[in-house]
C-alpha cells in the first residue's frame, strides 16, 4: 500500500475536532461598554458578558438542553435564537447584561421566528417575521425588546416570501410567489396599498437588499438579463433598474455591505473559492488592509462593531484555524487577542484544503475542493466523497471539522459543487432542475473517476459521505453506481421523493410549486420521481450502509431514513442505524456528534481503512 499508515501521523483526539468551542461568537455592545461571548456550561454554549472596564465577567444564560448558536446586542439586551430538540420553530429570547430578565420575546406554540431589521435606529425596537397568524406565511412585527409588545406591520396576504424595510422602519416591499413566478411589490409609504413593479419567472432571480440613504431606491442581487446575479440599484417610482453596483466576471456577487454610522456602501462580497471582497469605501479598504497585514493568509470577518464604528470584533480563520478573535481599535490601530474556538488544535498537523476542479461527462466544469492527509503520498488512497446538502447550496473554503478529521484519519476528502450548486450563474443552476440521481450525480461520479484518473483515489476503497440532499446522493450512490462505492454514510438524506414531497414544512408551502419544478411533479412525474428515489431500488444496494437521523427532523423526516433501512434489512443487507430523539436536521449536541463520529469512524476503518479485510 502507498497511502500513509496512521503510524506515521499524530491521531488528534476525535473529540478535539467536535468537542463546542472554547469561545466563539464575540460580540460588542454598541456603546463599547460590553464584549460578550459563547462558551460551554454543562456540555451547552451559552452566553457569557465582560464588562471591559473591570474585566468583570458573568454568564448570563444557563441552559442545558441545546446549544445556543449565536446572539446579538441591542441596545443594553443581548438576544438569542433557539429552537427545541431540533423543531427549527425558533424563538427570540432576551437577557440583561448582568443576567437578569430572561423572557423568551416569541413565546409561541409551533412559531417560528425570524429578526428581518435590527433597527440600530430605534431603541428599543427590532422588526421580526412570524408564523404566528398562519404557519404558511410570515407577517411583519415590530418587537419592543424590553416590554415584549409586538405591533403588526404588514399581515401577508399569501405567498410573500420576502419583506424590504427602509431606513425609517416603513415596510415599503414584498415579493410574492406562487412557487414559479415571482411579483415584485412597492408602495411609496406604509399607508399605501402595494402595487406591482414586475413579475418573473422563479429561474430569474431578484432579491432585495436594502434601500439606498435616501430611502428612494434600493439595492438587490439580480440576474434578469444576464446569467450572473449583480448587486444593482434599482429605482421603484421609474420601475428599471438604474445602475450596476458590482458584478463579478466569473461567480454571481453574493452580497453588500453597508455603514450605518456613515451612510456608504463597504464593499461587494462574492465567492470564487475563497471569498472575496470588492471595496467600494477606502475607510474599510484600509482597515481591511492593517488587519490581512497582521493576520495573513486568514480569512478576516468583522462580525460586530460599535455604533460609532470605532471599535470592531475581528474573526480571523482559515481552512487549518477554526476561529481567533480580536478587538481592533481603528483610532490607535490596535489589536487585541479575545480567544480561539480550538485552541488544542494545531494548524500545522492539519491539512490544506485545496481548490480543484474537472470536466462533467457534458462538458461542464465542477469546481470543488481536494483535502489530502498530512505529509501523504497522494496516491492510491482511500477517500471520502463528501456531497454537500441543499442541493442548491455550496461548498466553500475554510475550516471544516469533519474534513479534518477525516484527514487525519488518512482520508482523503473530495467536495464538489457539482451542478445546482449556487454562485456559479443561472445556467449551471438550471442545469441540475428534475437531475437527481441523474447528471447531478454523475458530476458526483465524474469526480471519483478524475481522482482515479489522477492516481490519487484507490479505485477498491472510495466511501460516500452526506448529509440532507448529500445523504439522498450517498443513497443514489449506491443505488446507481453500485460498484463505485465501497460503502456510503446517509445522514438525514431523503430516501423516496414521493414521501418526502408529503411532508414539506407548512411554511415551505409558498415554493412548494417551485420544488416541484427543481425536482419533479408527484401528481404529474410519479415516475419519474420513483425511478429517482433509491427506496424503490434498494435492491440495487449491495454495499454496507450507515444511516444516521434525528427523529424531529422537519425538513426530512425519519420516515425517510426508517423506508432505507427496513428495505435493506429486509434482503439481509449490512446496515447500522442511529437515531436521536433529541435532534433534527443534523446534530448538535456534542455528546451526540462524538457518537455519530466515533461510529463512523469505526465503519470507515472496516470498509475502506486499516481495518478493512483484504477480499
Amino acid at each position: 500500500m502507498n497511502d500513509m499508515s496512521l503510524t506515521d501521523r499524530r491521531t488528534i483526539s476525535l473529540h478535539d475536532f467536535f468537542r463546542n468551542p472554547e469561545r466563539t461568537d464575540y460580540q460588542i455592545s454598541g456603546d463599547g461598554r460590553y464584549i460578550s461571548w459563547l462558551e460551554p456550561y454543562e456540555r451547552r454554549m451559552n452566553i457569557v458578558v465582560m464588562e471591559r472596564a473591570t474585566g468583570e465577567k458573568r454568564r448570563v444564560t444557563e441552559v442545558t438542553d441545546r446549544d445556543i448558536n449565536a446572539h446579538f446586542w441591542k441596545g443594553d439586551r443581548i438576544l438569542f435564537h433557539r429552537d427545541f430538540d431540533g423543531d427549527e420553530n425558533f424563538h427570540l429570547f432576551s437577557v440583561a447584561p448582568d443576567g437578569s430578565g430572561a423572557s423568551d420575546l416569541t413565546a409561541f406554540e409551533n412559531v417560528r421566528a425570524m429578526v428581518l431589521d435590527e433597527r440600530e435606529e430605534e431603541q428599543d425596537n427590532i422588526y421580526v417575521a412570524m408564523n404566528r397568524r398562519d404557519p404558511r406565511f410570515f407577517d411583519v412585527w415590530r418587537l419592543n425588546v424590553v416590554t415584549g409588545e409586538l405591533t403588526l406591520l404588514a399581515e401577508n396576504p399569501g405567498m410573500v416570501e420576502e419583506w424590504g424595510i427602509d431606513h425609517n422602519g416603513q415596510v415599503r416591499v414584498a415579493v410574492q410567489t406562487d412557487g414559479v413566478n415571482q411579483a415584485v411589490l412597492y408602495r411609496e409609504n406604509d399607508r399605501e396599498e402595494f402595487r406591482p413593479l414586475f413579475t418573473t419567472n422563479f429561474r430569474e432571480s431578484f432579491n432585495l437588499l436594502f434601500f439606498d440613504f435616501d430611502n428612494r431606491n434600493f439595492y438587490a442581487l439580480s440576474n434578469i438579463g444576464r446569467d450572473r446575479k449583480a448587486v444593482v440599484l434599482y429605482d421603484p417610482v421609474e420601475n428599471r433598474e438604474v445602475e450596476v453596483v458590482y458584478e463579478h466576471p466569473e461567480v454571481d456577487a453574493w452580497s453588500l455591505v453597508w455603514s450605518r454610522k456613515r451612510h456608504v456602501l463597504l464593499a461587494a462580497v462574492a465567492v470564487t473559492w475563497k471569498t472575496e471582497l470588492h471595496f467600494l469605501d477606502d475607510t474599510m479598504a484600509e482597515i481591511y488592509s492593517r488587519l490581512q497585514s497582521r493576520l495573513p493568509e486568514m480569512e478576516i470577518t468583522l462580525p460586530s462593531y460599535t455604533s460609532d464604528e470605532s471599535l470592531y470584533i475581528v474573526r480571523a480563520s482559515s481552512d487549518r484555524q477554526r476561529g481567533s478573535y480580536y478587538l481592533y481599535d481603528v483610532g490607535s490601530d490596535t489589536l487585541e487577542p479575545l480567544g480561539q474556538s480550538a485552541p488544542w488544535l494545531r494548524p500545522e498537523e492539519l491539512a490544506e484544503m485545496k481548490p480543484i476542479s474537472y470536466t462533467s461527462r457534458d462538458g461542464l466544469t465542477i469546481h470543488g475542493y481536494l483535502t489530502l492527509p498530512p505529509d501523504a503520498d497522494p496516491h492510491n488512497l482511500p477517500v471520502v466523497v463528501n456531497p454537500h446538502g441543499g442541493p442548491w447550496w455550496r461548498d466553500m473554503w475554510g475550516y471544516v471539522p469533519e474534513v479534518q478529521f477525516l484527514a487525519n484519519r488518512g482520508y482523503a476528502v473530495l467536495q464538489m459543487n457539482f451542478r445546482g450548486s449556487i454562485g456559479y450563474g443561472r445556467r449551471f443552476w438550471e442545469a441540475s432542475f428534475k437531475q437527481w440521481g441523474l447528471a447531478m450525480q454523475d458530476d458526483i461520479s465524474d469526480g471519483v473517476a478524475w481522482l482515479v484518473e489522477q492516481g490519487i483515489a484507490d479505485p477498491k476503497r472510495v466511501a460516500i459521505y452526506g448529509g440532507s440532499y448529500g445523504g439522498y446522493a450517498v443513497l443514489a450512490g449506491l443505488t446507481f453506481t453500485p460498484d463505485l462505492f465501497a460503502c456510503g454514510v446517509d445522514f438525514v438524506g431523503v430516501s423516496n421523493l414521493l414521501t418526502f414531497m408529503s411532508t414539506l414544512p407548512p411554511y415551505w408551502e409558498s415554493g412548494r410549486a417551485m420544488i416541484y419544478e427543481q425536482v419533479g411533479n408527484p401528481e404529474h412525474e410519479e415516475e419519474m420521481l420513483r425511478a429517482a428515489s433509491p427506496v424503490f431500488h434498494a435492491e440495487r444496494i449491495t454495499a454496507p450502509l450507515f444511516v444516521a437521523q434525528g427523529a424531529q427532523d422537519p425538513r426530512v423526516n425519519i420516515n425517510e431514513s426508517n423506508q432505507i433501512v427496513e428495505a435493506l434489512r429486509s434482503r439481509g443487507v449490512e446496515v447500522e442505524y442511529m437515531v436521536k430523539e433529541n435532534e433534527g436536521h443534523g446534530f448538535h449536541n456534542e455528546e451526540n456528534k462524538f457518537e455519530f463520529y466515533e461510529a463512523m469512524e469505526r465503519f470507515l476503518a472496516r470498509h475502506i481503512g486499516d481495518d478493512r479485510q483484504e477480499g
